[in-house]
């Protein structure tokens, strides 16, 4: 217990600072335009992490939604209660997750489209012969053709949405005081490591993806739908009083606005 909340301490440390959540969008966006320049200039050599079946790509990018959800729905609903104890409240903080699944769905759609319909089918990855009987990415694969078209990145989509928005809720650790006799002692600081450490394996898979994967404008594009989806949220919706609301703190209201303003 003593490693875990040595650990806990540590990403408290770094995580929940007002500077993080101000400056790590402009983090992201800047590594995003370091490693995409580093790969079209001077492409780094292949290694394990270019390989799309690593294990961190297959076992947690590809499930990134999912993760972050099941995280926070614990997080979100334990720190809510043990400093309200109003379960209407809870409810309504629970519901930024329906909004991110939302979020998510819908620019999985919308990607999932642009591709399918700026796209055709080749004979090969070289993009030879244009395969003109198929209609669609999943005949064009079936039959053995490649299937090229704007594929905006959505790791770079979602890596950026899912970071902020741990980043975002782990604010309300600066009025959760517990010790170690309480009963939610335990669950919270073991909560806070696990969103911890699944928050620094999304800004590496992001930075893996800026420096391996996709083109410029592909990232580009990725990364600002991640950023507008977490700013239309945090920075503006969750601002107002008919939305899921911000974690709760003292004057959450007013320093968040401050920090935007700034």
């Amino acid at each position: 217990m003593e490693h875990l909340e040595c650990c806990a301490r540590l990403l408290r440390g770094t995580l929940v600072r007002a500077a993080v959540r101000r400056y790590l969008p402009w983090a992201l966006a800047a590594s995003m335009m370091a490693g995409s320049l580093l790969k079209e200039l001077s492409p780094l050599p292949e290694s394990y992490l270019s390989n799309k079946r690593n294990v961190l790509n297959v076992y947690f990018v590809k499930l990134a939604w999912a993760w972050t959800f099941c995280l926070l729905l614990p997080f979100i609903a334990l720190t809510t209660y043990h400093l309200t104890g109003k379960a209407g409240l809870v409810l309504r903080r629970l519901s930024t997750l329906l909004v991110g699944t939302a979020i998510w769905y819908v620019f999985t759609v919308l990607f999932s489209n642009i591709e399918h319909y700026t796209g055709s089918c080749y004979q090969s990855p070289a993009l030879e012969r244009v395969r003109k009987e198929h209609q669609s990415k999943q005949q064009c694969h079936g039959e053995g053709g490649f299937w090229h078209g704007f594929d905006i990145s959505g790791h770079s989509f979602l890596l950026t949405f899912c970071a902020l928005m741990i980043v975002e809720e782990m604010a309300v650790l600066h009025e959760v005081k517990t010790d170690r006799s309480h009963r939610l002692h335990t669950p919270i600081t073991s909560l806070v490591v696990a969103l911890g450490f699944l928050t620094f394996i999304w800004v590496w898979m992001f930075l893996c993806t800026a420096v391996y994967f996709h083109n410029l404008s592909q990232k580009v594009f990725g990364t600002l739908f991640g950023l507008l989806s977490w700013y239309g949220t945090y920075g503006f919706w969750y601002l107002k009083s008919f939305s899921p609301g911000l974690p709760p703190q003292s004057s959450s209201l007013n320093l968040k606005q401050d920090s935007y303003k700034e």
